[in-house]
Order: structure tokens, then C-alpha cells, then sequence
């Protein structure tokens, strides 16, 4: 319902969407042989990473110097497999951010850490980084924006810590 990848795939012609749980390599999941996966990074948090940063194995110094980007989508608890089921993701560069701001899902979603934001903020956060015109990440997260407060508007997701209201009972005709 609140998924931001669907977005990104939408605002992003150039993205490449791939679905599964596991691939033997980088060239698998990619779709290209010939591709450098030393020219690529993961979006993945680092606990010892400080500021928005790419580390990592491959040659690239700079994030503008990335081939492309790999984002592990899901829930934190599924991301979080992805990244152990795919040990060939720590081989890529490793991009790491730090928000300048909580979340847009504010309460509707939570985080387990207040650096952990929706993949479509990482992901336009990252393009800014890499180089790309701000004016992007400014219209995706307007577009995120704005799906998230329809949410709230429509109160289809109750705030934290409310729950809704009870629907009324309708009485049951007795039976004498």
C-alpha cells in the first residue's frame, strides 16, 4: 500500500527492476554478464559509517564515478536476508547515507533507526550524491509526499499508538 519502489520504477525509466531472494552473482541479478560490479554499490546501511560515503572494494573514489546503484527493497527484516542470502552484495561498493531528515512516513511506518528512511528517499538521496540534478530528488520525494499525506487524509493507517475506533455492534434479533 505504501510501498515506494513502485514510484521510483515510474519516476525512474532508466531503473531496472529485478524480484527474487537470491542470485548465485551480480551478473545474475543485473542480466549482464559484462557488467564491472566494481563500478556498482549497494544502498545498504553501515553502523560505522559516518556522513554519506561509498566504501568498498572497487575502484571508484567518488560516488560519481558509480556505474549504477543496487537497493534491496522490502520491509528492513526482508532487506536485511537479501543482504545475507546474497553474499556477492558485500563484494560491490558499499553506499551509505545519512538523512537530513526523519522519514516521510513519519509515524505510519516504522523505522528501526531514525537514519533509516523509505527506498525512494535513499534512492533520490543517492542521485544527488552521485551527481544527478537535486531537482529530481526534490520531485520524487514531492510524488512521496504526496502519496503519504492521501494516506493520512483518508486515515486508512491509524497514527502510532491508535488503534480505530470499534465498529458498532449491530444487535442480533433474539430468538424466543
Amino acid at each position: 500500500m505504501l510501498g515506494s519502489a513502485q514510484i521510483l520504477a515510474a519516476s525512474l525509466p532508466q531503473a531496472q527492476i529485478v524480484i527474487g531472494l537470491s542470485w548465485p552473482n551480480f551478473a545474475k541479478a543485473l542480466g549482464e554478464e559484462g557488467a564491472d560490479a566494481k563500478r556498482w554499490a549497494v544502498l545498504f546501511p553501515d553502523r560505522e559509517a559516518a556522513g554519506s560515503q561509498v566504501t568498498g572494494r572497487g575502484s571508484v573514489t567518488s560516488p560519481s564515478e558509480l556505474e549504477g546503484i543496487v537497493v534491496l527493497d522490502g520491509t528492513w527484516s526482508k532487506a536485511k536476508t537479501l543482504w545475507w542470502r546474497n553474499p556477492w552484495l558485500s563484494k560491490l561498493n558499499r553506499l551509505t547515507l545519512t538523512p537530513k531528515q526523519p522519514s516521510i512516513y513519519g509515524h505510519l511506518r516504522a523505522e528501526p533507526r531514525r537514519e533509516f528512511v523509505s527506498t525512494l528517499e535513499s534512492v533520490a538521496a543517492a542521485l544527488t550524491l552521485c551527481g544527478e540534478a537535486p531537482e529530481i530528488e526534490a520531485g520524487l520525494l514531492r510524488v512521496f509526499r504526496t502519496l503519504v499525506q492521501r494516506v493520512r487524509d483518508a486515515k486508512i493507517i491509524p497514527p502510532k499508538g491508535r488503534r480505530p475506533a470499534p465498529k458498532p455492534r449491530t444487535p442480533r434479533p433474539s430468538s424466543t
